[in-house]
């Protein structure tokens, strides 16, 4: 992804290579949250779909309407 990159690899050195952590994690919750949705998937349960439940709209940066 960034060969032959100097400030990556030097970032890589001291921090550690964040991006692979983060990946592996997020491999690793969707692993679990599979396991866990498996029975309910198979009895009949459907998740809700995205924008169907509850969501929170962003308010713009300034002074709030009243």
């Amino acid at each position: 992804m960034f060969q032959d990159s100097p400030i990556y690899d030097r970032l890589v050195a001291e921090h550690g290579d964040v991006p692979a952590v983060v990946r592996r994690e997020a491999e690793r919750v969707s692993r679990e949250l599979e396991v866990v949705m498996r029975p309910l998937l198979s009895s009949g349960h459907r998740p809700p779909s995205p924008g169907n439940g509850w969501q929170r709209t962003a308010l713009l940066p300034g002074p709030r309407p009243n």
